[in-house]
């Protein structure tokens, strides 16, 4: 149950820290919420204590740009607040298209988890685990590192093209279109297995291709060198002249021991609706058939969308029990499915649906 905000207005509203600052390291920590309501009481209790947890770790090195964001997924949203609900929160879309899939996988809760440290990435972790106990289950928890002069496991820069100043809040966070929920945020998590072996095989002109950029200078490659199934094309979103941009904090991961190496794909967004088009180009492509080649390399193995309600709303809910509402399925994007071939969002308001054709 949400109690009415403390701060008494629009202006007012504290958003949880989406944007900031890029770190050295990070933990994505994703749980689901055990059956019984002892164990959603636990958790809406825990958003109150939220806060002052992460305060108590934070002290220990105040110059270490320790930051936590805690997210929540469609269905458990219903189990613990009820109404009134996020106006765009749905289960994350799974999308098939040939041998390429974009899976949806399970998680309840986020935590997204930053810090120049480790160490304090990681007591932040052990006491979100030991606060929620037996009333959760952990399902993915990636160690996340900055490598080199930012780049991907790939050997390019990741990031490049994120929205900066003013730009940030206008993309990442929620504003007078769903007025309830100002200052959230959707966020969408994929964590991408890469086949480094073959990658590397292929001359770098070839992956600059694939990326869009020249791998040492970063600098994108013009349009008539570039093709258009370019990852950085097909992650362009414009409508009427206007590009739609989304807030990237990307992370490498791996274990070299064991063959594994990744990135963390992790994207924060004022609407659900610009990162899915970005994923629908890639794995579907734009027009389709001319998707992502980078997904000849790169295999999503998990997928689950979030909503990063304002730290204002954590700190107004209580630990009633809420009027439960039925979730909202998320539909399974066929094969044949075709975006907008100039990735058309229907965004130009932020209403109206992803539209297919």
């Amino acid at each position: 149950m949400i109690t009415a905000s403390k701060t008494g207005g629009f202006a007012a509203v504290v958003p949880q820290p989406v944007s900031a600052p890029l770190t050295r390291a990070a933990i994505f920590l994703i749980m689901t919420v055990n059956p019984g309501p002892e164990n959603h009481a636990n958790v809406r209790s825990f958003c109150a204590d939220f806060p002052a947890l992460l305060r108590a770790v934070e002290f220990r090195d105040l110059e270490a740009g320790l930051s936590c964001v805690m997210g929540f997924a469609s269905e458990v949203w219903d189990l613990l607040f009820g109404e009134p609900r996020p106006a765009e929160l749905h289960a994350f879309r799974e999308i098939r298209a040939g041998p390429r899939h974009a899976v949806s996988t399970p998680g309840d809760l986020l935590f997204h988890i930053r810090a120049k440290r480790m160490d304090l990435c990681f007591e932040v972790a052990t006491q979100i685990t030991a606060r929620l106990g037996d009333s959760v289950s952990a399902v993915e928890e990636v160690h996340g590192f900055r490598y080199f002069d930012d780049r991907d496991l790939l050997g390019f820069v990741d990031g490049t093209e994120n929205p900066r100043g003013e730009a940030v809040i206008e993309a990442a966070l929620i504003g007078e279109e769903d007025a309830a929920f100002a200052g959230g945020s959707y966020v969408i998590v994929q964590k991408y297995l890469h086949d480094l072996d073959g990658w590397n095989a292929l001359s770098t002109e070839a992956q600059e291709r694939i990326i869009g950029r020249a791998k040492l200078s970063d600098i994108e490659l013009d349009d008539s060198k570039k093709p258009t199934s370019a990852h950085n094309a097909l992650t362009t979103i414009t409508e009427n002249g206007q590009q739609f941009q989304i807030l990237r904090d990307n992370m490498p991961f791996g274990r070299a021991g064991e063959g594994e190496f990744g990135t963390y794909f992790i994207g924060y967004c004022r609407t659900p609706r610009t990162t899915e088009q970005m994923i629908e180009n890639m794995f579907v492509g734009r027009p389709p058939g001319n998707y992502d080649r980078l997904l000849d390399f790169s295999r999503a193995v998990t997928g689950t969308l979030f909503f990063v309600p304002s730290a204002t709303f954590l700190d107004s809910v209580t630990n009633d029990e809420p009027v439960v509402v039925a979730p909202l399925a998320a539909p399974v994007l066929p094969q044949q499915s075709s975006p907008m071939t100039d990735g058309s969002l229907g965004v130009g308001s932020l209403k109206g649906e992803i539209r297919h054709e």
